[in-house]
């Protein structure tokens, strides 16, 4: 593929196309954030209301994130098969209808379904959206704005503790009318992404280079000469095959690993937070207050790493997030009696490197050091495979913190983050500012120099 067939895409100013697929993007991640941390809120309420024990309450923390591992695996598949258009609308149609169901369940266990179910839309949405956006995205603002993909994620998680304290007032119901806020927002994005073009990335790479052409021109690059399909290899390749092979398997370990990590110590302390909380204080309003408080810490994290992201790059974050995670969350551990403001002020600085570092480069890096063909379905692995790491730090954290106490649990995402530096430090490959294409050529010659001189280290 010529560098310059898509010229119009990465061209060094943003243009109003590439704001809308952002923002359009982004919107499918702050439903994510948003819905994902409503359990957090409900959990409170519900454990009373249905006097649950610590395994269905882990169980349903834990249900939604199952569902991602399912979905991000699935429909990651499908959409290198499919398309990104046709699944960035499915999986938002699953979402209004999913949590309006879960909005009116009666029960425990219909509430775990449908966030199992909701899950699956979830999980499809880091695959599709960070696809899309990176096939869009020029190639010198290709790391700011994926990285606002993730730190949409934690403005839609912050905003969950606003409406909490907002409705308030709405008492058991709280957790419910939040959900229905957010099936009628998901209706309103699918609405509006429905003007989104197939990727002209994804279409030359299936060999539809009319297609493709006209996409392009569309946006602005007419005559733009395209091949029939992209570096395309001689004899086709199952997309897992490729991706449990070199040269892709050292990045395959590398984005499954961190990702893994961070989420395993990440969701374990964000998803819990209320719940962490009230340990220390009886106010629900102090409890709610202080989760804000802790999100916007993080969302402020973040947007730091978006504003970094294109000038120091995407292996310095990576290390320092993960290392500054550990530093805090060591300091917690080592602290016996922290009180409200401690907790606070230590989990803040925790979740504010995670957001920096990990938190948003998780999104980057499967979309950029995988190529076209293989990019949704490495996106649906690395997904899934970190959603394993979410489920081992919720499903059983109220059991472990009942039976070990907190401090001791801590050490268990401690050692999370320490093994996540280790992987950052040891495989995190630097990719500011080149294109996809540049990318997918360096794999090429990797390839070519696998069958000559064997697999390579």
């Amino acid at each position: 593929m010529p560098r310059d067939a898509f010229a119009v895409l990465d061209s060094q100013d943003l243009t109003a196309f590439h704001r809308r697929v952002t923002v359009l993007s982004a919107a499918g991640m702050f439903l994510d954030g948003f819905d994902i941390t409503v359990i957090a809120v409900a959990l409170p309420t519900v454990t009373r209301q249905w006097h649950l024990s610590s395994l269905m309450v882990g169980a349903l923390s834990a249900a939604a994130v199952v569902g991602m591992f399912v979905g991000a695996l699935v429909f990651g598949r499908l959409t290198d098969r499919l398309g990104r258009k046709r699944m960035y609308l499915v999986n938002l149609i699953g979402f209004v209808v999913l949590a309006l169901l879960a909005a009116l369940a009666q029960d425990a266990w219909q509430l775990l379904v449908c966030r199992f179910l909701l899950g699956l839309a979830l999980g499809a949405d880091y695959t599709i959206s960070t696809s899309l956006l990176a096939e869009y995205a020029p190639a010198a603002r290709r790391g700011s704005l994926m990285c606002r993909l993730g730190a949409t994620w934690f403005v839609g998680a912050a905003t969950t503790y606003v409406f909490a304290l907002l409705l308030l007032p709405l008492g058991d119901a709280m957790w419910r009318v939040m959900l229905v806020l957010g099936a009628v927002f998901a209706l309103i994005v699918l609405w509006m992404r429905r003007s989104i073009p197939e990727s002209p990335r994804w279409l030359a790479a299936q060999g539809r280079t009319a297609e493709a052409r006209a996409v392009l021109t569309e946006l602005g690059d007419p005559g733009v000469e395209l091949p029939s399909v992209e570096a395309a290899p001689a004899q086709p390749v199952s997309p897992w095959r490729a991706l449990l092979t070199m040269p892709l398997l050292r990045f395959t370990f590398f984005c499954c690993g961190f990702w893994f990590m961070y989420t395993m110590s990440y969701y374990g302390i964000t998803l819990y937070t209320p719940t962490i909380l009230k340990q220390v204080t009886t106010s629900t309003t102090g409890t709610y207050a202080g989760s804000l408080i802790i999100a916007l810490v993080g969302v402020a994290g973040a947007l730091g790493g978006v504003a970094l992201v294109d000038r120091v790059g995407r292996r310095p974050l990576l290390i320092t997030g993960f290392l500054g995670m550990v530093v805090a969350l060591t300091a917690l551990a080592l602290w016996p009696s922290p009180g409200l403001a401690g907790l606070v002020v230590l989990l803040g600085a925790a979740v504010l490197f995670a957001n920096s570092g990990p938190g948003i480069v998780n999104l980057v890096y499967p979309s950029e050091v995988f190529p076209t063909p293989v990019r949704a379905t490495a996106n649906g692995l690395a997904t899934a495979v970190s959603r394993i790491g979410a489920i081992v730090g919720t499903l059983w954290l109220p059991t472990l913190i009942s039976h070990w106490g907190l401090h001791n649990v801590l050490w268990l995402f401690v050692g999370a983050g320490t093994i996540g530096s280790i992987i950052a430090i040891t495989l995190a490959p630097e990719t500011k500012g080149r294109s996809l294409e540049e990318l997918a050529a360096a794999h090429t010659r990797l390839s070519t120099e696998a069958a000559v001189r064997g697999p390579i280290a």
